[in-house]
């Protein structure tokens, strides 16, 4: 493929060597207002290029986003750009709006990266539904060549360095519970370290034994910049999810109806055991017929030709379901989140645990079992939290009422007494 050929860049070299001119030409300023100007300056003539790629209906808005103070976070914010952008979307070698991302991407402007990360779950989602649905792989450069874009800029900041996280050690005391000062025998344990991603290898070419592993990385940039991402995107990708998981069945909500029914037989956390014991066999017995039905209703949506529409069943490897987790996560739980974007990584985590007791993925059924109990959780302290603030809402509005009505009734007049003094 001659889209990754040349510096895996589907803009000409006049460009970089543009751009590297103007780079020699205007050496860096340190006065912030320069600064600010500059990247004014490149978010605007960004919009530009994009608004004369766009049809003419949807370039007006843009044109008008890019004389904001602030162009490139006016149009990460803005629905209408989504939908012009996400309608007009192909994916080929010689799509002019792949150019548009790749050459975005490219920039050195944190707000403009940060605008194609938004792209990312609609781009990803159509480039994995596409290639597992035996799309020509031709057709997809421009897909490849972004997320190869974003890989390349990950490896590089990672310098050849893998993704550690430390697993905290139960049979150490809390900072939180017990003092600082430790006993003098006391003898410090290594903390166990666990790899969340190996290092990463560079690649220029989007090879089917990668596919998963680069497809993750880009996920996992998205990640890394999720508070700052709009909750537009957030809820397109977890629409996404939950059409990856491809799993509809009522299998999906077993773990809230567990949940919601008590322990009856009396004989506490051994009798919930059991319980759980028993549905697990029963749901193995008929593990076989979930399965066959849902390939059954996947091989019918290939030939009723669905296989190119949002949201269709793909493979799940765990290079691609770990950072798709992470981001339902935040999803799920992040306070500054709106109820929509809650409700939807709520639909979409319940989706992947049916699909994952399904594919019997041990890693995958533990961390959406957990999310869901989360989930559970938080929506019942809420709950709760709003049943006693409309409680005490209405005990004060029944004060208040009462109040009022008392000052508000007239009195009758007391009559004199009359006191009889004996002679």
């Amino acid at each position: 493929m001659d889209f990754h050929h040349h510096n895996s860049s589907p803009s000409s070299s006049n460009s970089s060597s543009t751009a590297t001119v103007t780079t020699t030409q205007n050496p860096p300023s340190d006065d912030p207002m320069h600064s600010w100007w500059e990247s004014v300056s490149k978010a605007r003539s960004r919009i530009h290029a994009l608004a004369a790629i766009l049809p003419s209906s949807s370039a007006e808005p843009l044109s008008a986003l890019a004389d904001s103070d602030r162009p490139a976070l006016s149009l990460l914010s803005s629905p209408a750009a989504y939908s012009a952008l996400s309608s007009s979307l192909q994916g080929s070698a010689s799509d002019p709006l792949c150019h548009w991302l790749y050459d975005t991407f490219l920039s050195s402007d944190p707000h403009l990266r940060l605008l194609v990360l938004s792209f990312l779950p609609l781009l990803s989602a159509l480039y994995l539904s596409r290639i597992h649905h035996h799309f020509d792989p031709s057709s997809l450069a421009g897909f490849e060549a972004v997320l190869l874009a974003i890989y390349a800029a990950e490896t590089k900041s990672r310098a050849g360095k893998p993704l550690l996280v430390t697993i905290p050690d139960l049979s150490q005391p809390s900072i939180y519970h017990a003092p600082l000062r430790k006993p003098s025998a006391a003898v410090d344990k290594p903390s166990s370290v666990g790899v969340l991603s190996p290092p990463l290898e560079p690649h220029v070419s989007m090879k089917s034994t990668k596919r998963a592993t680069i497809v993750g990385t880009a996920l996992h940039c998205y990640y890394a910049q999720i508070s700052q991402m709009p909750s537009w995107s957030k809820l397109e990708f977890c629409r996404f999810a939950a059409g990856w998981a491809g799993q509809d069945c009522p299998c999906r909500s077993e773990l809230d109806r567990r949940d919601a029914t008590p322990v009856a037989n009396g004989h506490g956390a051994n009798g919930s055991c059991e319980i759980e014991i028993e549905e697990v066999a029963e749901e193995m017995g008929n593990l076989n017929l979930q399965i066959q039905k849902s390939e059954f209703d996947l091989d019918s949506n290939r030939e009723n030709g669905e296989g190119s529409q949002k949201g269709d069943r793909i493979p799940l490897p765990w290079e691609i379901l770990q950072p798709v987790l992470r981001i339902l996560g935040h999803c799920l739980l992040g306070p500054l989140n709106p109820q929509e974007v809650k409700d939807a990584a709520s639909f979409a985590v319940r989706s992947l645990y049916a699909r994952a007791s399904h594919d019997l993925v041990p890693q995958a059924i533990l961390a959406t079992r957990s999310l869901i109990q989360l989930d559970n959780r938080t929506r019942e302290a809420a709950k709760a939290a709003a049943a006693v603030a409309a409680a005490a809402a209405n005990a004060a509005t029944t004060a208040t009422v009462n109040s009022s009505s008392n000052s508000n009734t007239p009195t009758k007049a007391k009559k004199p007494e009359i006191l009889l003094a004996s002679k």
